[in-house]
């Protein structure tokens, strides 16, 4: 005896289901959705670099530099800022708490750049070896900075068109309640990601 009509219908709804969630694009906005949690990790990633190595230069100039008092705490409070924020991925989905995360490390990078800007005034402290190696250190985080942020800067775009695009923008809306994750702007890709000028 064949199989009841039902199954049949059974076996056919699950296929025409299966062909259809296979081209819905929820793997893809999954997938898209981890790269760019794992590109802002590495963003996260180097601007802690970047704050780890602010006590040791901090210290280095106030041994040379020791009356530039309000520079040094300008830097100190700067960083006690930017890495006083909670930073999770929870950011990226949080416009505002993402706009205060840039202004903290646009902050951080001024402060460094006047704290820079004063071995300028003391070539005793330019020519320490200490200086010059943590400076060497410094300049190297912000090229990873920026390389870290381009990268970031194209997961998201991939990731925001996913969003968008129809048919995946339905899957995304209704199925994963997924939405378009924050970026960088021409303006805070100026403000937060400028390297501290050094001049010798």
């Amino acid at each position: 005896m064949g199989r009841p009509w039902w199954h049949t219908m059974v076996m056919v709804a699950i296929t025409v289901t299966a062909l259809s969630v296979s081209g819905c694009g929820y793997n893809d906005l999954q997938g898209l959705d981890e790269d760019t949690k794992a590109a802002w990790s590495e963003v996260i990633n180097q601007y802690q670099r970047r704050a780890d190595l602010i006590p040791n230069l901090v210290a280095t100039v106030k041994g040379y530099a020791a009356h530039e008092k309000e520079t040094l705490e300008g830097v100190v409070n700067a960083r006690a800022k930017a890495t006083g924020m909670q930073v999770t991925p929870d950011v990226l989905k949080d416009p505002a708490a993402f706009e205060a995360f840039q202004k903290a490390q646009s902050g951080l990078a001024s402060a460094l750049g006047r704290l820079i800007a004063i071995a300028e005034n003391y070539p005793n402290l330019k020519a320490d070896q200490n200086f010059r190696d943590l400076q060497s250190q410094l300049e190297g985080t912000e090229n990873r900075i920026t390389v870290a942020r381009k990268r970031y800067i194209d997961r998201v775009a991939e990731y925001n068109k996913m969003v968008r695009y129809f048919p995946t923008n339905l899957t995304a809306k209704f199925l994963l309640h997924l939405e378009e994750k924050p970026n960088f702007t021409v303006a805070d890709e100026k403000a937060v990601a400028k390297p501290p000028e050094v001049k010798f």
